[in-house]
Order: C-alpha cells, then sequence, then structure tokens
C-alpha cells in the first residue's frame, strides 16, 4: 500500500505472491487516525486479476499539491489525510463498524482485514509502530519495490517522494 498527497490521494496495491489474486469483493476502508469514527468504504475493487509481482493502482479524492497521478486501475472517494489516518483492505463490500481505536475490530472484523497500514499517529497498525508521517510531498512506500510486508508498519514503510506504480507498470 502506498500513500500520498498529489492531485489526487491514492494508494498502490502489489502481488508479492506466485498466483493471481482476484480483487473481486474487496475495499479499500479509510478511518482517521485517532478520531471516533468507523471505517468507511473509499473504493470497491473492479473484478479484476493482479498476477504475481504486478501493482494496481488506487487514486482516492482531490489531494493539495503535486503532479497528477498516472493513469489508475481504479477510482474512490476518500479524502485521506496526507499526514496520519488508517487504511485497510478489506474481504467484503460493507464497511467494517470499528476504526481499531476507540471502537476496536471484533475477531471476526479483524479476520475480513487482508491488510492494515496505519500511518503518523494513528492507533491502529500492524506490528509495533505505525508508518510514518507524511506529507504533502511524502509517500509511505514499503521497502523492496512494495515487495516487503512483515506485517510491521513501522519497519516496513519509509517516507518518500512518491513514484506511483499502475497495471502497466514493470512487474518486479
Amino acid at each position: 500500500v502506498f500513500f500520498a498527497a498529489r492531485t489526487n490521494h491514492m494508494l498502490e496495491l502489489f502481488n508479492r505472491g506466485t498466483t493471481p489474486v482476484s480483487l473481486a469483493g474487496l475495499t479499500v476502508q479509510y478511518s482517521s487516525a485517532t478520531g471516533t469514527g468507523n471505517f468507511a468504504v473509499g473504493a470497491t475493487l473492479p473484478n479484476v486479476s493482479v498476477s504475481p509481482g504486478q501493482y494496481f493502482l488506487v487514486g482516492m479524492a482531490s489531494g493539495a499539491n503535486g503532479a497528477p497521478l498516472p493513469i489508475v486501475d481504479a477510482t474512490g472517494t476518500s479524502a485521506m489525510s496526507g499526514t496520519a489516518g488508517k487504511v485497510v483492505l478489506v474481504n467484503s463490500t460493507s464497511a467494517l463498524a470499528c476504526n481499531g481505536g476507540s471502537t476496536p475490530c471484533s475477531g471476526a472484523q479483524q479476520a475480513l482485514i487482508v491488510d492494515l497500514v496505519g500511518y503518523g499517529n494513528a492507533n491502529f497498525f500492524e506490528g509495533t509502530a505505525a508508518a510514518p508521517t507524511l506529507s504533502a510531498v511524502l509517500s509511505a512506500t514499503r521497502a523492496g519495490s512494495g515487495c516487503t510486508d512483515t506485517n510491521q508498519n513501522g519497519a516496513d514503510f519509509t517516507a518518500v517522494l512518491p513514484a506511483p506504480r499502475n497495471s502497466a507498470s514493470t512487474l518486479q
């Protein structure tokens, strides 16, 4: 997952497995870093498969700064914070009735979470620390060209200049 405030906020999905992965039935959901609002569906992903080593770019609501995104593979409506927040990839088309902080996610809700990234001062994240705080020019990018996922947001992500990749990008 990858975030940045450009002309649109965005996130990048990557298949680091050895077989194609279907996005059918998955949603991207967002919640503020420490607020009391629950996750809300920001993008329902299309019924497509992502090949091994392939990226998939989801453009979200308008950001404040920067260059336009390359061609996106899907669009969403979440207005994500450019500094701190929580984003989950969920195996459900329904919004989770939790936020991981003031409204903890039940075991059943957590089982629906395919991936979670808490960034900045988020109160819900994978591992022992959130991914770094972002800015209008810095995005959170996973190590290893997006391939590293040790379920430790603080260790897996660094804040760098964005270089978004979509499904037409070179396979890793």
